[in-house]
């Protein structure tokens, strides 16, 4: 059988990690940007504005509007990654920070549900949930989540509290994986356009499944998108119905997980409070290492999780913009 002509990605987005300086995605929030998103809080605040009905017309930044077209084209055009610095977790309290954080949010997208009861700030930490919670999605413990994508068109994660050790943040260009596969093995690459089951971890919404199907690959208006969670895969080989994943099938997700481990492709981020990660879902891969907490719970591992679908570009399908319904 004959396989179908690829073209290699080029672009910004295709990068490895040598290609990269030190401080390049990084942009460091000046004390105006800072005020400007306390002011706008507070008055979102004083309106009755909550995370439910912000959007960017009720969370105005007027002075920053130049900024955040960068931003939002760095993340579309560019790179796909920024790291925000100094973002104002200092002067809000618990509910401000929230609203501050979904309110610069809606200048990038929509913000989507992020799990069957569609929230749309969720609380990465360590649950210490007990085995009697049966399964539950990897961001609610402090294991090891290797390189994946979720389910939106930008992925933002706000650090509130580092880990006592661990929980470092790697990124890695999808497009480099892809060329990588498709110049070494071809054969593989072609395997990860082909349909897999995937479980839905436990999060099931009513009346669905608890897996569904799709292909990591799929061609959007010609540019390849991995959207990829190599355990949701290997899970839904509990399911006795879904089809068994063939040993081609598995040596290709082998292969994607070990070029996007390699230092050689990947980006290591070590997250400080205040710092605001943005992610082209669409082009980029995102991992977590397992981390050590105290045992206070002020005192661990705390970010906050926004899924945003782009008012200005879809870098995934419009079955998965949407998040979880």
């Amino acid at each position: 059988m004959t396989m179908p002509v690829r073209q290699f990605q080029s672009g910004p987005a295709v990068w490895r990690s040598g290609d990269l300086t030190p401080d390049e995605g990084v942009v460091v929030l000046t004390a105006a940007h800072r005020e400007a998103i306390v002011a706008a809080t507070l008055d979102a605040q004083a309106r009755g504005i909550t995370l439910a009905t912000i959007d960017r017309q009720q969370f105005p930044l007027p002075t920053m509007v130049d900024d955040l077209w960068a931003w939002v084209h760095a993340l579309a055009a560019g790179r796909g990654y920024l790291l925000l610095r100094d973002f104002p977790v200092d002067l809000l309290d618990e509910a401000g920070i929230e609203l501050a954080y979904a309110g610069l949010g809606t200048h990038f997208g929509r913000p989507v549900g992020q799990n069957k009861d569609a929230e749309l700030l969720t609380h990465v930490r360590d649950e210490r949930l007990p085995p009697s919670a049966g399964k539950v999605r990897l961001y609610r413990t402090r294991e090891r989540q290797d390189f994946h994508t979720d389910g939106a068109d930008i992925i933002g994660l706000l650090c509130l509290h580092t880990a006592l050790r661990g929980g470092e943040s790697r990124i890695v260009s999808s497009g480099a994986i892809y060329n990588e596969m498709l110049r070494t093995r071809p054969e593989l690459l072609e395997a990860l356009y082909t349909t897999m089951a995937w479980d839905r971890q436990g999060d099931v919404p009513e009346g669905e499944l608890p897996y569904f199907m799709l292909a990591p690959i799929n061609d959007l208006d010609g540019t390849p998108r991995v959207f990829y969670l190599g355990w949701y895969i290997r899970d839904a080989q509990e399911h006795p119905e879904v089809p068994r994943l063939t040993d081609t099938q598995l040596e290709a997700m082998a292969l994607l997980e070990q070029l996007a481990n390699d230092p050689s492709f990947h980006l290591e981020m070590d997250f400080r409070p205040g710092d605001v990660q943005l992610l082209n879902n669409g082009r980029i891969l995102h991992a977590r290492e397992a981390y050590d907490d105290a045992d206070d719970p002020a005192e661990r591992r705390h970010l906050l999780r926004l899924w945003l679908a782009a008012h200005d570009f879809a870098s995934v399908e419009a079955g998965l913009r949407g998040g979880v319904a």
